[in-house]
């Protein structure tokens, strides 16, 4: 085995549903306050609408082009609104819900220390320095061999060619992908010749798809890629 390759919200990162939440009520704030529960619930559905797509076409949407779409859908420049909120708002402002795994540092290293080089692959609307921002933050950037967003590629996960990406950017023949969504990750990778680890949680419904493996916390880790490089 060469390389561990990890999803990042709900896998590195502790899962938490409202994503851009704080972004879209900051500008939303910003363009009318006295509608601010109104536009977050549309600019909310704006986003949740771009991630349905990409369960059928598999492209990426990039923020410039949800910010226009937003921006259509409730008639205000969404984009220079968002612009205007980030020059005076830190980024951990805007999103204090954030952080990683308590163990994920550890388990990384442990995996280092393995012998094995370390990717990420997120899904993500985000551009890179957003996430870039928290992992400097709370000190896994620097684990992390390659980092790659969809945010800058034309396709997403469960899509082969982003997780070939990865590979040929370690570079690594044998990996494993850990992820919390069967679907998007352990059957994405699978399908991109990749062994899949699956992160146990309630909120995947995909149970017909069989991971190579189970985890339920990220120190399991380490012994399940064992146990995948040997057998």
């Amino acid at each position: 085995m060469d390389a561990v390759i990890f999803d990042w919200g709900g896998t590195l990162s502790v899962w938490t549903d409202v994503d851009m939440e704080d972004m879209w009520r900051l500008a939303a704030r910003h363009i009318a306050p006295e509608r601010e529960d109104e536009l977050v619930a549309t600019l909310i559905a704006v986003e949740e609408r771009s991630w349905r797509r990409t369960r059928t076409d598999r492209r990426s949407t990039r923020l410039a082009d949800l910010l226009a779409e937003a921006s259509a859908e409730i008639h205000a420049d969404v984009a220079a609104a968002v612009l205007e909120e980030a020059a005076v708002h830190h980024l951990d402002t805007w999103t204090p819900h954030i952080r990683h795994v308590d163990d994920a540092a550890a388990t990384i290293r442990h995996l280092r220390d393995m012998g094995l080089r370390i990717g990420l692959l997120s899904n993500t609307h985000w551009p890179r320095h957003f996430h870039e921002h928290f992992l400097e933050r709370d000190g896994l950037a620097e684990l992390i061999d390659a980092r790659f967003y969809t945010s800058e590629m034309d396709h997403v996960k469960p899509d082969a060619r982003a997780f070939r990406a990865v590979l040929d950017s370690l570079p690594a023949r044998r990996a494993v992908f850990v992820g919390d969504r069967r679907y998007d990750d352990v059957w994405g990778a699978q399908q991109a010749g990749i062994k899949g680890v699956w992160v146990r949680n309630s909120r995947d419904l995909d149970a017909h798809i069989e991971p190579d493996g189970v985890i339920d916390r990220l120190t399991d880790l380490p012994e399940v890629v064992a146990r995948l490089a040997a057998g």
